[in-house]
């Protein structure tokens, strides 16, 4: 069976200047009494440009080499803020804005998600904005990664709320505190060649509602999710997220995911990609996917993409939190391709809760299956080295949770996947660096499940595959990595 992405992806424009348009006015944030000299506060002095560069229509902040200590920085529209190799905006250590209140809609997701103002450089409905040049944004460690954010602290570098339009380009994003970017409601933004260095903060960046989005020939390494799509309640509202690209970018999380939709997932997703990734650390899941909050996640492809030192390599679950408005009804993942993925190394590159790895992961719901799965030229070496008696582990259904821990040792060590239907593997192998016992693949209330030109490791237990309540399984041309036929129990 084939299946292809359906929707129509829509490319992010590039606008060019017409021929005869004037070059946009420079305003310089030294001739609005800028220092560079790291001891003055430089907040106002980078305000007034930014007034004066919105006021006059696309004019270009220029911000000179030197050290800007700065407050919170206020966003407008039609403005480019160019931090010129050499600069950098530093967080100060108080004087940060408060964060607004939000009484109604707080309650749907953490303090860090339900505040957009408390942030180093914040905008709510700009458009046309961007931040460019070679120059560094950085917290250093002035801001916050908790949930009791004491009064003038910030706990995130750049936030973005109801935004058009957004370039960012080769920026530099350091010790970035709880997001080092956030945006939500946004639509239309291109972020190329920046950099979130951020492994002993929070999280690297943050799409929440937002739709049109193309991260490409970046490196962003966090702490905790690496790049997250998500759609919470924090606005009073959700938007559909889709039409999103994620490509030929380096991404590592050290303690959490490297590439992950939720947890918060209140609205849905579809037609997004990911493309040419190198994913270089996940303590938990290298490619993770969770609709935990009623949102429908479909038409994803993930294409070319190298795992290493992740602990769970590709990680699906349907989890029933509702953790929004109205009582959601349990949300739905379907229509997955992964293809040409290959991981090696596969083990956690930080001690966290849990173990140090997990096979790979799809976890369906009995009132909602994950449905349309293909993995098509999967390549996984796997560490292995468990015994055969963890062949008939029969893993806890969890709801409300959604880390790779929660369902403890797998019963194979490729794919262990329950209520699915619609599962097709492809030229696809699966290998241990350690004589593993239990089998490559193991299912539970499953339908419809194919294997073509597939070929596993030899278990050292009594099975090589193993379907438990499926119906509808398929092997052909498949066999263990040395030609033999695969041992197959049905139960």
């Amino acid at each position: 069976m084939k299946r292809r992405l359906t929707g129509a992806f829509v490319a992010l424009a590039v606008v060019v200047a017409p021929v005869g348009v004037a070059k946009a006015a420079s305003f310089n944030v030294k001739d609005y009494g800028a220092k560079g000299d790291g001891k003055a506060i430089d907040s106002v002095a980078i305000d007034k440009a930014i007034t004066a560069a919105s006021a006059a229509g696309n004019g270009t902040v220029e911000i000179p080499p030197g050290t800007y200590l700065s407050r919170s920085i206020h966003l407008k529209s039609n403005v480019t803020i160019n931090i010129q190799q050499g600069a950098r905006i530093v967080a100060s250590g108080s004087g940060i804005d408060a964060p607004e209140p939000n009484p109604t809609y707080g309650k749907y997701q953490d303090f860090g998600h339900s505040h957009f103002r408390n942030a180093l450089l914040w905008g709510e409905n700009v458009e046309n904005v961007s931040l460019t040049g070679k120059g560094v944004i950085d917290g250093a460690n002035k801001l916050e990664t908790g949930e009791n954010i004491p009064a003038g602290k910030g706990d995130k570098m750049l936030s973005l709320k109801f935004c058009k339009n957004v370039t960012i380009t080769d920026v530099t994003f350091r010790e970035a505190g709880h997001f080092a970017i956030i945006t939500n409601g946004c639509n239309g933004m291109r972020l190329d060649r920046i950099t979130v260095d951020t492994p002993d903060d929070r999280d690297g960046i943050n799409f929440i509602n937002s739709s049109n989005v193309e991260l490409s020939n970046s490196t962003v390494i966090s702490s905790d999710d690496a790049v997250a799509f998500k759609s919470d309640y924090a606005t009073g509202k959700t938007f559909l997220s889709e039409n999103n690209v994620v490509r030929d970018s380096t991404i590592q999380s050290t303690e959490n995911n490297a590439i992950q939709f939720g947890s918060e997932t209140c609205g849905s997703f579809r037609n997004i990609q990911f493309r040419n990734l190198k994913v270089t650390g996940a303590s938990k899941a290298g490619l993770g996917m969770v609709s935990m909050d009623g949102a429908v996640i479909e038409d994803v492809l993930y294409e070319n993409i190298q795992l290493t030192r992740t602990a769970s390599p590709i990680y699906l679950h349907v989890g029933k939190r509702g953790r929004c408005p109205d009582s959601p009804p349990t949300g739905r993942i379907r229509n997955i391709t992964y293809r040409n993925i290959t991981g090696t190394n596969l083990t956690a590159p930080r001690d966290i809760p849990g173990d140090p790895e997990y096979a790979s992961t799809v976890s369906g719901r009995s009132d909602s299956k994950i449905t349309g799965l293909t993995f098509d030229n999967v390549k996984l070496t796997v560490p292995g080295n468990h015994k055969e008696s963890d062949a008939s582990k029969s893993p806890p259904e969890v709801s409300g949770e959604y880390p790779p821990r929660i369902f403890g040792v797998r019963p194979a060590f490729g794919f262990w996947i329950r209520n699915a239907t619609g599962v097709e593997f492809l030229n696809s192998t699966v290998e241990f660096e350690k004589n593993d016992g239990r089998p490559a693949i193991t299912t539970d209330s499953v339908q419809n499940i194919s294997l073509n030109g597939v070929k596993v490791e030899r278990s050292t237990g009594a099975n090589d595959l193993q379907w438990r309540k499926s119906t509808g399984t398929t092997v052909t041309d498949s066999t263990t990595t040395s030609g033999q036929a695969l041992r197959v129990k049905n139960g």
